[in-house]
């Protein structure tokens, strides 16, 4: 059967999972959640996000490696009352004074045999005499038997008893929302403003008998590759063989270009006068110094970073779009700044103030 749930990006599944925790805290929405998606798309991470904007512990249980038991727990005789009682698993929440999350991962490949245990936990919420807490939030997750994983058809039994999203990957919202504030390689981040299209490729993967297939996981996978290992040839071997020989040539190119660019640090560290000869002159190197400067955003470097992403509409560089760069830059940095608090740094800029000015006398703000 085909999820017929509205499509969303990570972001917004996030956003999503946020309001029914909030609704469910206010009593006014008791639900479980299922995350539907292709392997790698980000179902884990967004669930791992919501852990620490809410403060909970996560619960996570991969359901493919239980057994009904697992869940139910073991029993004994209890000879004084006469009754067979369960020792409860210590994988399921019980602390009603904490916020926790369980996390029921792999749900659509789990045994079939496992699954009326699983319908107490996200209908009830309960398993056994063990009643959830209402501070636990209950969030599925899994693909479908059209992504090339181990799946079974979702009954319809279990389906009623979940709210349903298809968690797609869209590379806008995962390059501003996740790869951004996880600090991920500018390598990566401009190589995928470039190429969206390679963001996920699984679907292509599939209908060429590919193994290898380009997510969000294995970029992410990437970035760490890119930060730890120096030598290009073993890198490039490592990298074909997480994204594919394709992907990892055409990325290869921008990664030499980026890679040969000045440090950023040493960009931030050199005084307003002396640093305008240090940016690049090409798009994808610009793209990549904004990439890295956000990533190197904080408290004490805001200041400069918001005087550069000004500056850059100054560069050198006749047929690139710097005007239009130089606003990217700054949405991805407010952005960042907002979630981080500092937000105050663009009030007293005066950088900012004049390239705010600049965009309302265009009619851009």
């Amino acid at each position: 059967m085909s999820v017929n749930a509205q499509i969303v990006s990570a972001g917004d599944a996030l956003e999503t999972l946020l309001a029914g925790w909030e609704a469910q805290c206010k009593g006014h929405l008791t639900a479980s959640w299922m995350l539907h998606g292709r392997p790698g798309v980000g179902k884990t991470q967004l669930v791992t996000e919501l852990g620490q904007r809410i403060g909970a512990r996560l619960f996570d249980i991969r359901l493919t490696t239980i057994e009904p038991q697992d869940l139910r727990g073991l029993p004994y005789y209890d000879h004084d009352a006469h009754k067979t009682v369960w020792y409860r698993p210590e994988d399921l929440p019980d602390d009603p004074s904490a916020p926790s999350i369980l996390f029921l991962d792999e749900l659509t490949a789990a045994s079939p045999h496992l699954q009326p245990t699983v319908y107490g936990l996200l209908q009830e919420r309960r398993v056994g005499r063990h009643q959830l807490p209402a501070s636990v939030f209950s969030v599925a997750a899994g693909n479908t038997v059209d992504d090339g994983a181990i799946a079974y058809e979702m009954g319809t039994a279990l389906a009623d008893r979940l709210i349903h999203l298809q968690v797609n990957a869209d590379a806008k919202d995962w390059l501003e929302r996740y790869a951004v504030d996880r600090g991920l390689s500018p390598m990566v981040t401009a190589f995928l403003r470039a190429r969206p299209d390679l963001l996920d490729t699984t679907e292509g993967a599939l209908r060429r008998g590919e193994m290898i297939a380009c997510t969000p996981r294995s970029w992410e996978r990437v970035s760490d590759i890119v930060s730890a290992i120096e030598d290009r040839r073993l890198r490039h071997a490592m990298i074909a063989g997480t994204v594919g020989t394709a992907a990892a040539a055409e990325f290869a190119q921008i990664a030499a270009e980026i890679e040969a660019l000045v440090s950023v640090q040493e960009i931030l560290d050199t005084s307003p006068a002396k640093r305008r000869a240090l940016y690049p002159t090409s798009i994808n190197g610009l793209v990549g110094l904004i990439y890295a400067l956000v990533a190197r955003t904080d408290a004490d470097t805001i200041g400069r970073v918001i005087d550069i992403m000004a500056d850059l509409k100054q560069v050198e560089a006749p047929g690139l779009p710097l005007t239009e760069l130089s606003t990217f830059g700054f949405e991805i940095l407010i952005r960042k700044a907002m979630a981080e608090g500092l937000a105050e740094a663009f009030r007293t800029s005066k950088a900012y103030r004049e390239y705010a000015a600049e965009r309302a006398e265009a009619g851009a703000l």
